[in-house]
């Protein structure tokens, strides 16, 4: 620009003139006033030259003061004298209540202009930058600092303690959380592991710290703990088998047995992984540093006064907590429980497993029938609040009373027969035929037949009765010599072939045994090949065996002479070589195992 002779700032208004015509068109006789267009001229020229030089001096890298214009939410406005305003995002102030418009700190120029031709500023970098040398001086390696966790990286985060330090994920805590936005924000201690001087870099450690603590408490907590102490700890695991229970210097071991006088299937229907709660020093190991500990025990057992609380025939009311092949554990209180055995779920109902009428976590009246304070067992039973409807039975049902019921179920030595609603009486194949002899009751009779039977026995106490269905009839048997005489020509049926003889149905139901060598006069090697089930047969009554209640028939000695026929009656009773039956009782012995 040039200048006068006497030094005297020479200006060409002209192009002044041109740049201010827009706002002072209105007023454009206002120029010719010189005085008046100097004085505007001489202002705008200096506020652009004070400007251009405060511009200048500002560097890319340099740290400078500016002056908080305004505070925003997520960011404070910084006037450096520049062209214009810069931004500096809140996180990097430790409170943004601590600021004031008009204050001056000192910022960080990272660039001079960004897209919008505002400057890029940092004051955590200027703060860093000038508290490193300070750091150094105060900071070696293995001195305890203090600092803010600020943000997350890769591998870990970063604490400021006026400049930025790494802290690893491994060395956050005794063991490597899996969440670490739970540290942000929070004020540690940290050990310094490393400091790179050429890198700027300081690595921490606060996990150092921890078991470097841990290990000073745990000598003084193992010097003064003693079992029958009560202690306050933090659940800090959980497991299937029981909880380890930070007891601020060592852990110690809760065992799920001693978490409750009750039951429980899992620790964690007890305990929160953070909770803090009150054990019992149980056990102390100070070689192997192990301390078992209880919280059951920090309460009154529920079995001290249980037999005053619980006597024998009282009425409770519990609650079902298991469920089992023989019945079902019911918990009469926290800690207390019962079992109902199966037998004891109900006078009548025939019940094949408890899950068939009850289910966890209902609940039931009972009464108390037995208890067992030393082993901890109650028992409980459910009929007992119902009348005993067996304590009728002998009244219902006297012995020779004639009933009739339904075939229920049949087993191989009888049938059972539902006389009412839970009283069932049995038939023993015995007492089912006083001429056959029953192998099976199936060969009698068929589920869900209605049967007449006599009542032969009645016992209340094992809730059994006894029937008959021989006993409806008289037993021919006992008039057989009447009806039967050796010699007699008889007719029957033939039901059952055996390899040693046949079977052959008389009247009155009567059963008589055609040997094998009976059959005809040839030798026969196959009976099924002479005779056959449903032939209708005579023979010869050739033996009476009252004690067996059993008939010896010939077919082929229909028509033999009295001679004869005594002849083989007493070739019945010899039969004594190794592979012939020894008498009529054995071969129809013999015959039922066919």
């Amino acid at each position: 620009m040039p200048h006068a002779p006497s030094g005297r700032l020479i200006v060409n208004i002209q192009p002044i003139r041109s740049r201010l015509a827009g706002p002072f068109t209105a007023g454009a006789s206002a120029w010719s006033n010189t005085s008046d267009v100097r004085f505007i001229v001489m202002s705008s020229v200096m506020q652009e030259l004070l400007a251009n030089s405060a511009f200048d001096s500002l560097k890319e890298g340099a740290i400078v003061p500016g002056t908080i214009t305004e505070i925003r939410q997520n960011e404070v406005v910084v006037d450096i004298g520049g062209k214009s305003e810069g931004l500096i995002p809140a996180h990097e102030f430790f409170d943004l209540g601590e600021l004031q418009i008009g204050s001056s700190i000192e910022v960080f120029v990272m660039k001079l202009e960004d897209k919008d031709g505002s400057p890029v500023l940092s004051y955590d970098m200027a703060q860093q930058k000038k508290n490193w040398e300070n750091i150094l001086l105060k900071c070696q390696e293995g001195t305890i600092v203090s600092g803010r966790v600020k943000g997350k990286v890769k591998g870990g985060l970063i604490v400021g303690m006026g400049v930025d330090a790494f802290l690893p994920s491994s060395h956050i805590d005794v063991q490597p959380p899996k969440n670490l936005d739970q540290y942000l924000g929070q004020t540690y201690d940290f050990k310094v592991l490393k400091i790179n001087l050429d890198r700027k870099n300081i690595v921490l450690s606060r996990r150092e710290l921890i078991e470097e603590q841990r290990t000073s408490k745990r000598r003084n907590l193992l010097d003064s703990i003693q079992p029958g102490q009560l202690r306050k700890g933090v659940v800090k695991n959980i497991t299937d088998f029981g909880a380890f229970i930070d007891l601020d210097g060592m852990d110690g071991l809760l065992h799920i047995t001693d978490m409750s006088w009750g039951r429980i299937s899992h620790p964690s229907e007890l305990l929160k992984q953070g909770e803090e709660i009150e054990v019992m020093i149980i056990e102390v190991n100070r070689e192997k540093e192990r301390v078992s500990l209880g919280l059951k025990q920090t309460k009154k057992n529920p079995w001290d006064d249980i037999d005053h609380k619980y006597p024998v025939g009282a009425k409770i009311r519990g609650k079902v907590v298991n469920l089992v092949p023989y019945g079902a554990f019911v918990e009469i209180e926290p800690g207390v429980e019962g079992l109902v055995h199966v037998t004891e779920m109900s006078w009548t109902k025939r019940i094949a497993k408890p899950s068939d009428i009850l289910k966890v976590g209902q609940e039931l009246d009972a009464v108390i029938l037995g208890l067992n304070r030393d082993e901890q067992k109650i028992s409980l039973g459910m009929r007992q609040l119902d009348p005993n409807p067996w304590d009728m039975v002998k009244h219902n049902y006297p012995v020779g009373a004639r009933v009739r019921g339904k075939v229920r179920n049949m087993t191989t030595y009888g049938a059972f027969i539902e006389l009412e609603e839970g009283i069932d009486g049995m038939v023993h194949v015995s007492d089912m035929s006083w001429t056959r002899k029953v192998n099976h009751p199936s060969e009698v009779l068929k589920k869900g037949d209605e049967v007449d039977a006599v009542v032969l026995d009645v016992d209340p106490n094992q809730q059994r009765i006894s029937l008959g269905m021989k006993q409806l009839a008289d037993d021919p048997w006992s008039d057989i010599d009447r009806v039967f005489k050796i010699g007699d020509v008889v007719q029957g049926t033939v039901t059952k072939i055996t390899s040693f003889g046949a079977f052959v149905e008389l009247k009155d139901g009567i059963d008589g045994l055609v040997h094998i060598s009976q059959i005809q006069e040839d030798r026969v090697e196959k009976i099924k090949d002479v005779l056959k089930p449903g032939q209708v047969v005579s023979a010869r009554v050739v033996k009476i065996d009252r004690e067996e209640r059993r008939l010896g028939l010939s077919i082929k000695a229909a028509n033999y002479s009295i001679e004869q026929i005594q002849a083989e009656a007493s070739a019945y009773d010899s039969m004594k070589t190794g592979n012939e039956l020894t008498n009529l009782g054995d071969i129809l012995d013999e015959a039922t195992k066919g």
